[in-house]
Parts: structure tokens; sequence; C-alpha cells
């Protein structure tokens, strides 16, 4: 890792944990991603950079400071852009574990179309690490985590309500991981 990426993380830890220290699950979670992001971003030869500052950062939008709509992806993303974090690393954060889908259920997916959105490995990574740690920091399967969001959302939650469409796209990127990281031994 260079000193330039160094520097860039750290960044992105230290917003990541003013925002989401009063939230202390979240917090852990944030952590675990991260770390979760960093041996991806190792292992399949990607940007830690972005993929790993978007870890630290992907859920700042549950932070009050930063909430406008709700939607923690869109308002997360939006905090970063108006703070002058690259659109890359906004759009990553705006669009992980298939946000798009929530976004277009909530009409806010108009709102979401200012970070354009590429499937590719570097998001497929991000949702892997987003989907494989749990709420307090913990590795879990996919599956699991699954479980343990629907049952935290609620069945009327908007994350239940595109279930149906989310949680395959969730499941395809986690599947296309695993394949470029069995290929990476």
């Amino acid at each position: 890792m260079s000193v330039r990426t160094r520097a860039f993380v750290v960044a992105a830890r230290e917003i990541a944990h003013d925002l989401l220290a009063p939230l202390p699950n979240r917090w852990r979670h944030t952590a675990g991603v991260a770390a979760r992001a960093a041996e991806l971003a190792s292992a399949l030869d990607l940007d830690p950079d972005i993929l790993v500052a978007a870890a630290w950062l992907h859920d700042i939008g549950y932070a009050e400071p930063t909430v406008v709509t709700g939607f923690h992806p869109l308002d997360g993303a939006d905090h970063l852009a108006a703070h002058g974090w690259p659109l890359t690393v906004a759009t990553q954060v705006a669009h992980h574990s298939g946000a798009r889908f929530v976004a277009a259920a909530r009409g806010l997916a108009d709102r979401l179309a200012a970070y354009p959105f590429t499937e590719d490995l570097l998001s497929d990574a991000l949702t892997y690490a987003d989907q494989t740690v749990g709420p307090c920091g913990d590795r879990v399967t996919v599956a699991d985590r699954h479980q343990e969001m629907l049952r935290r959302h609620g069945p009327a939650s908007w994350n239940a309500q595109v279930d149906e469409v989310r949680f395959p796209y969730v499941a395809a990127a986690a599947a296309r991981v695993e394949q470029h990281l069995a290929h990476a031994l």
C-alpha cells in the first residue's frame, strides 16, 4: 500500500469514526467491512484507495449529520460529494449492496442517477465485503447476512419489498467475487 493510499484510507476511516462512533454496532460493522475490503483489494488486485475508502464510508449515511432523504446510501454519497470526495468513492457508497433496487422503490432513482453505476469487480467486492460482515463486525455468510437483514428491517421494509430483485443481485455479486478469489489462489 502506497503512502498516498494510506493517507486516503486513513482520512476515510477518520470520517467514518467521527460520524459512526455514536452508533457502536454500525461502527463495528463498518470496521469489519473495511478489513474485509482490504483483504479483497489485495487478493483481487483492486485499487485500495477506492475500495477500502468506500468500505469505511459505505454506511455514513446512517449518521444523523448526513441524513437528508433517510436512504443511507444516497445520503452518504451526497455527503461525500459535498465534501469533495472523488465521484468514484461516492458512487461506490451510493450503490453498495444493490442500493439501486431500494432507491427505485423509494422513488429516489433519479437522485441516485447522479452517481453512475458500473457493475464490475470493484462494486461486487464492496457488496461482498458488506454482505459477509454482520452488524457487530463478525464474519458471516451471505445467506446469514440476508436473513439477519430481513429480520432487522422487518417484512414491510423497503429492503423486504425489493428482496426478490435485490437478493439475486447480491448473491450473484458474491458468487462472482468468490469465483475471482478461487482463481486468484
